[in-house]
């Protein structure tokens, strides 16, 4: 009579034999798996029921508070937005949380190697200590690169504000609006302090967010300084100098920095006196951009989406044409859309200066805050090389709200060109008076203008709906949008 095989040494389905000392080794590998498991979802847990149930103690707790933590946080920022963003440029904070996510990434690691350790790998086969090995690597790995990534990006937040935003003066907004220059270098990197290539003052409501935009040809000229400034001590009847014009102001006070001795750039601030004096605005802050950061700034979002109306030439400006930015609406990389902006050949400064406030529109309405997280790090250093500014870090989380609210909005557009005024001979009554009604109609205290000064019938000079003679749609529209 053949043997009889022991009860509970046949797996059930194919019949395979298996000792006590087999299922003792199942046993302890799943439980090697399962301390590994509930390391990653409860730091601590393993050590608790296994281990050294102090450190496991200490630990559990604070994972935790930290997740308690950052629950209440969460739902705080969902309902106030401002605390999340002062969060966000709060350097002595992202230190904190710099040095908390490398402490965090050493001691989750140290208790993955410990729950290893208390899974008694030694006693597993060969085949389950492999795996139980593969895990614990993976899972290890996966977690540390993951909070030493975080620190990474925390680090690299911290020194984008701390580079870019070093300035500690705070000022009030101006009648209910922040008045921000905008001047565009057109200068390689690091070459600051060069006749600003642009002008624009980016004029916001300091409530809704709702932005006009006040452009500034380089070459208007006869123009007077704000009263009681340095400039206006050197030039009382303006300045009407032989061959100078706006964007020789900078240069001008870059040649005469005796005159601006507490000054860190005479040449910005001379430049903020003779737009003060011309637009009747105060200005709060200005940033500097420099042209070539500019392209890396558009690549790291992506590109940008623009309507090109007529062929737009790369090159010129005192180089050959080597090629054209052909005619539709598509997305463009940084250099072609750094083209889009400069480019002067076949066309007139008046012209650039619609193109350029179409990809200031563009940049406002497409750069979402998705496509910011995605590409933080690559947006954080073409940042750095593309702006010098005076806007304070205190007041990041303030602006950056305002950009949010301003997306959702129409950005209305005010160019101080010819038809409208001869930069020449400007008349600055009429400027201060167009630049009110502008700033009114956004805030909708002021009627809409009539059609007749509206561009019809399909014209496009150099890239840009309109002529010289009749204006450019997208230097005098109040909904930028449309016109470009």
């Amino acid at each position: 009579m053949p043997p009889v095989t022991s009860p509970g040494l046949l797996d059930g389905r194919d019949g395979s034999r298996f000792t006590a000392a087999d299922r003792a080794a199942r046993v302890r590998f799943r439980r090697a798996l399962a301390l590994m498991v509930m390391t990653l979802v409860l730091p601590g847990s393993a050590q608790l029921v296994a281990g050294n149930q102090r450190i496991g103690r200490i630990a559990l707790r604070i994972w935790l508070a930290l997740v308690a933590s950052g629950v209440l946080t969460l739902i705080i920022t969902m309902f106030w937005h401002e605390l999340a963003l002062k969060m966000v440029f709060n350097t002595g904070l992202l230190l904190v949380l710099r040095l908390g996510l490398t402490a965090g990434a050493v001691a989750w690691a140290a208790l993955f190697m410990d729950a290893w350790r208390i899974g008694q790998p030694l006693t597993l086969g060969l085949g389950h200590r492999r795996a139980a090995v593969g895990l614990n690597g993976v899972l290890c790995l996966s977690v540390i690169g993951t909070l030493l990534f975080g620190a990474h990006l925390a680090g690299v937040q911290r020194h984008l504000v701390l580079t870019m935003f070093g300035s500690d003066t705070v000022t009030n907004a101006h009648d209910g609006r922040y008045n921000v220059l905008l001047l565009g270098g057109d200068s390689g990197a690091g070459r600051w302090g060069l006749r600003p290539d642009s002008m624009t003052i980016a004029s916001i409501d300091a409530d809704t967010g709702r932005t006009v935009l006040i452009g500034l040809p380089r070459n208007m000229a006869n123009f007077p300084f704000a009263r009681g400034s340095v400039m206006r001590e050197q030039f009382p009847d303006g300045f009407d100098c032989e061959g100078c014009y706006l964007n020789g102001v900078s240069t001008w006070a870059g040649d005469n920095t005796e005159l601006f001795p507490h000054s860190d750039n005479p040449g910005v601030d001379a430049t903020i006196q003779a737009i003060e004096g011309i637009t009747g605005l105060k200005i709060n802050y200005w940033a500097m951009v420099n042209l070539q950061g500019f392209k890396d700034l558009v690549d790291a979002v992506g590109g940008v989406t623009l309507t090109v109306r007529s062929p737009i030439p790369v090159g010129g400006l005192g180089s050959d044409v080597t090629g054209y930015i052909q005619p539709g609406t598509r997305k463009l990389s940084g250099f072609d859309t750094l083209w889009y902006a400069r480019a002067r050949e076949g066309s007139d400064d008046y012209s650039r200066m619609a193109r350029q406030k179409c990809v200031m529109n563009a940049m406002l309405h497409q750069i979402s805050p998705q496509v910011a997280v995605r590409n933080f790090e690559a947006i954080a250093n073409a940042s750095t090389a593309m702006i010098s500014t005076n806007l304070p870090a205190s007041q990041l989380a303030r602006f950056t709200s305002l950009a949010l609210k301003a997306k959702d909005q129409k950005v209305s557009t005010l160019s101080l060109v010819p038809p409208m005024i001869n930069t020449a001979d400007p008349d600055i009554s009429l400027i201060k008076r167009k630049v009110t009604e502008a700033i009114d109609r956004a805030e909708g205290t002021a009627d809409k203008p009539g059609k007749a000064g509206s561009h019809t019938g399909g014209v496009v000079t150099g890239g840009s709906v309109g002529s010289l003679g009749d204006g450019y749609a997208a230097n005098q529209s109040d909904d930028l949008g449309a016109a470009c």
